[in-house]
């Protein structure tokens, strides 16, 4: 009968959110691996030695409407107030267009890092406008796709300066104007690499002393100053000028190129980017086109295609920043793509015009603002200022800054009896008179003449974004439709599955996403007091219960803004712990060949010596080798890095052996949280030896990688660990800290604990088996076409395998690069390629991927081996057959067709919609064209012209 009740709901609490398989689907799927059960499955992948002998529970999962009106509760115990803090936070306005067409667009935020150009086309271009903006507002050449915040840049910038510096001198100069958490992030960075940092009086400096110098502009509390003349003084003893600059202040003042300086960076938060009490926002670092190979970060590029037709790619891609694992001195994943976009159609949005009135306004408010508060008799400096200005209130320091928030507003505290002030594009009339009342002072913010506090000589002289893409129309029909235009170019997980080995590229799911927007969240300063942020002092509590639930740590710390600097923060806990035990001569580090490819980097980072320990013929750590490092390296062990399950795909038995054995010879654990996907809910690092893990919350739980970016990887530790987590100097800490901010990233972290509501502890469960059953099934459908590299003793895979490709380049001449353009015509995103083993494809289908969507991919897969096999018995040619013509376009279709291949076998492959099919933009890119034809900003229209030639 139509009206009895029955048991399906359609997001029941086996979140089917998340769970892409159906319950039939499964069961069809774990026929074909040939497992009884789930179950069954899992007990002959993962090792009885690392289960977890109790179920993980959060109580009952929330549903959807449950999470945002629980989210709406916990939102509401933040305190939205006006924040004139400063300190390189700063109100914005986010346009609307922007904010639905960007921010809140699964085309944007569910892309991936653009590796494979050709599909990633829209992205790049917006990344290329971002460099463009910088490198026109900097006045330097050269401009990377951005860094993680302003802090880590100008550490960044410090190593930077170190390696192109030809300066013999060990210590680094700091303006002590700089913003104090980049005063103590390059401390931080400079104390394992024995860098001196000298803090002080940039009139004071001794440029001989000194192989660099970081200089704030404009100054912390708002100082003004040119600091041509310091820049000459250290070119003179060989020195490198790092200036971080306000990008915004750049519209009006004169650029840090046009001082001479080597290197500039700084944040792009306050181009449209909300504060979300600290992240994610888009840093920045431009430079000399001279020292362009030794920049950290993703840099793109302009190059052509195999038709000749511009293409944008990520260039130097071989540079040492690229991952050359033991030899490596900074880390690859290090940006904001996201972020970066939004800042750059900030730009778009408004033009240099508009940019510049913006900060002219700002300006404008600042002068009233002080002119207010010196007619009433109090002393504000300094003259020359931008937008932040410091006033002298004696010992009235509390009772004006109580005032102040009793008008809904937060100043600053500038040492005992002075008060910081920084106006922004939000700053209203209203807002001005009410900072006027806490100090006493009722008047009207109405009848000041226009006037400027910045000297003629340090007005800016040059023009700046003058590419036509800064002079489009603006009109909203027309920003829309361009954004839209860019999206549709690129290949993102809304409109296919993305099976990165490694990377979790899974749903992340509507309602987790929206309360990152929601203003409660989002327009909180990260110093803001910890009364005005108990909700998000609720939500960290909460989930980082949750994950010390699943990963058997003791405690948890938010602060590292993305899994490299989740690496990171971990290991230098580990050397912080090693030294306050008067032990800090250990500085060794064994790092699997099979431990994720990020690791030799980030021990490299704070100072270790990087050893590196074979595999076995299974793919495995091998014992004996690892045994015999351990124990010669026993007095000087700092620790291990272990990834698990291993890069492999597989569940080592030995990594309690490793763990160890570790331990013995005086070294700590730490186990990369890059795979915890195939763990949580079956087995936790924290119980198999770990000392600490960083976990990627922008893989396994939820967070979208954003094109690249945003990441958060915060770090769970043993309880003898948790006196040396980072600090920071608003909140405290023995150790310094790793990021900008206190909880890093901290707006996004709504996602993750989202994701953890709604799942409960048996959604996450569940999750993680069907993320191995997926695995599974698609390297058992592969078998017999593809060889799977390394499986554990019973024949399964973890939750993702390696395709090995590699026999193909001897028998047809085909790559594995032709294999993952070809992937592109049946509409996929390529997997891992040729990582951890050089020509192989590593696969992780993660489990929100239908049945109907693997068997699409497999489908795909299946017909390019028999394209190969035609290439093999001769049916095609080695040189011109479909593998190697890949990616088509529909240039490619509607052109003269001269190939031995059919236009639909090209175009229409097996796993290709016909109605929906996605079509690449460009062609299979030129890599050697864009490296030896280096164009990192938006070229001149000519130059389009004279490439397709």
């Amino acid at each position: 009968m139509p009206f009895e009740p029955t048991d399906y709901l359609p997001y029941d609490f086996a979140n089917r959110r998340h769970i892409g398989p159906s319950p039939e689907e499964m069961a069809e799927m774990l026929k074909v691996v040939g497992a009884d059960s789930l179950d069954a499955l899992i007990d002959e992948t993962v090792p009885k030695s690392i289960r977890l002998k109790t179920a993980l529970d959060f109580g009952r999962p929330m549903s959807e409407r449950e999470l945002l009106f629980h989210m709406r509760e916990v939102a509401g115990k933040n305190k939205m107030m006006t924040s004139l803090i400063g300190q390189g936070y700063h109100g914005t306005v986010t346009p609307p267009a922007i904010q639905r067409n960007i921010l809140e667009n699964p085309a944007w935020y569910t892309a991936y890092t653009p590796y494979q150009p050709e599909i990633s086309q829209g992205r790049l271009e917006a990344l290329l406008n971002f460099q463009t903006m910088i490198s026109d507002l900097t006045g330097l050449e050269i401009a990377n796709a951005s860094l993680l915040d302003e802090a880590t840049a100008c550490a960044e910038a410090m190593t930077m300066a170190e390696r192109v510096s030809k300066s013999k001198a060990k210590a680094f100069f700091v303006d002590r104007d700089c913003h104090p958490q980049n005063i103590a992030v390059v401390k931080t960075r400079a104390e394992p690499l024995g860098i001196e940092v000298i803090v002080g009086n940039p009139d004071k400096m001794d440029p001989e002393a000194v192989f660099g110098a970081l200089f704030q502009y404009p100054g912390t509390y708002g100082h003004v100053r040119d600091f041509t003349d310091h820049i000459a003084k250290l070119h003179e003893h060989k020195g490198i000028a790092v200036v971080s600059a306000d990008p915004m202040s750049l519209t009006l003042l004169k650029e840090p190129g046009a001082m001479g300086a080597d290197i500039a960076v700084g944040s792009t938060q306050r181009f449209g980017v909300p504060v979300g009490a600290g992240g994610p926002h888009a840093a920045y670092m431009a430079t000399k086109d001279a020292y362009k190979r030794n920049m950290p970060g993703r840099i793109v590029g302009v190059s052509v295609d195999a038709h000749g037709n511009k293409a944008y790619r990520l260039s130097l891609q071989t540079r040492e920043q690229h991952i050359r694992r033991e030899k490596a001195t900074s880390n690859v994943c290090t940006a904001q793509a996201l972020l970066a976009v939004m800042a750059s159609m900030y730009a778009v949005f408004h033009g240099p015009k508009g940019l510049q009135a913006i900060a002219q306004r700002i300006h404008r408010k600042a002068v009233r603002l002080a002119k207010g508060l010196e007619e009433a008799g109090f002393k504000v400096d300094p003259q020359a200022f931008f937008d932040t200005i410091t006033v002298d209130v004696g010992p009235l320091q509390a009772a004006v800054m109580k005032s102040a928030v009793d008008e809904g507003i937060n100043l600053r505290r500038v040492g005992e009896t002075r008060v910081g002030i920084s106006v922004d594009e939000t700053t209203r009339p209203e807002t001005i008179e009410a900072v006027w009342r806490a100090f006493g002072i009722v008047r009207a913010d109405d009848n000041f003449s226009p006037e400027y506090r910045v000297p003629e000589n340090m007005h800016r002289k040059t023009e700046y974004l003058t590419h036509p893409i800064f002079h489009m129309n603006r009109a909203e029909t027309e920003m829309m439709r361009y954004m839209r235009r860019l999206a549709d170019r690129d290949l993102a997980l809304d409109r296919a599955m993305i099976p990165l080995g490694s990377c979790t590229m899974k749903l992340n799911a509507a309602a987790e996403m929206m309360p990152l927007s929601w203003p409660e969240f989002s327009t909180i300063h990260p110093f803001a007091p910890a009364d005005q942020q108990e909700g998000y002092g609720e939500l960290v509590t909460d989930l980082s219960s949750k994950l010390c639930d699943i990963t058997g740590y003791d405690a948890i710390s938010m602060q590292p803004n993305s899994g490299a600097q989740g690496e990171y923060a971990g290991l230098l806990t580990i050397a912080a712990y090693h030294k306050a035990r008067g032990e800090g001569h250990r500085n060794i580090c064994l790092i699997p060949m099979s431990a994720h490819g990020t690791n030799p980097a980030s021990a490299q980072m704070v100072g270790w010596k990087v050893v590196p320990v074979k595999s076995d013929e299974k793919g495995d750590i091998d014992l004996e080798d690892f045994r015999a490092k351990a124990e010669k390296h026993a007095e000087h062990l700092a620790g291990c890095m272990i990834t698990y399950p291993s890069t492999h795909g597989v569940f080592e038995e030995t990594v309690h052996e490793v763990c160890k054995i570790t331990h013995e010879s005086g070294g700590q654990v730490y186990i990369d949280g890059a795979n915890m996907n195939a763990m949580v809910g079956l087995s936790r690092p924290g119980d198999l030896g770990g000392d600490v893990s960083h976990l990627n919350l922008h893989k396994t739980f939820a967070i979208p990688h954003g094109g690249g970016g945003p990441g958060m990887g915060p770090i769970g530790v043993k309880s003898h660990l948790i006196e040396h987590l980072p600090g920071h100097p608003e909140t405290g800490g023995v150790e310094g800290p790793v990021s900008a901010a206190p909880l890093g990233s901290a707006s996004i972290l709504t996602i993750s604990w989202a994701y953890c509501l709604m799942m409960g502890g048996a959604g996450l469960t569940q999750a993680t088996k069907v993320a191995i059953l997926s695995a599974n099934y698609l390297a058992k459908r592969l078998e017999g076409a593809y060889d799977v590299l390394y499986k554990g003793p019973t024949g399964r895979v973890a939750h993702e395998c390696i395709l090995d490709t590699r026999p193909f380049a001897d028998s047809a001449d085909v790559t594995v690069d032709d294999v993952a353009k070809r992937l592109m015509d049946s509409g996929f995103h390529a997997p891992t390629m040729s990582w951890p083993v050089a020509g192989t494809l590593m696969v992780e289908p993660t489990e929100s991927e239908t049945k109907a969507e693997l068997d699409r991919f497999i489908e795909a897969m299946l017909s390019i081996r028999d394209e190969i096999k035609a290439v093999e018995a001769g049916e095609m040619p080695r040189e011109n057959n479909a593998l190697k013509n890949a990616p088509h376009t529909m240039e490619d279709l509607v052109k003269d067709w001269d190939r031995p291949y059919s236009r639909e076998q090209g175009c229409f492959p097996p796993g290709a919609f016909r109605v929906d099919k996605y079509w690449p933009p460009v062609n299979r890119v030129d890599n050697v064209y864009g490296d030896r034809h280096l164009v990192c900003t938006c070229p001149p229209m000519d130059d389009y012209a004279e490439a397709a030639e």
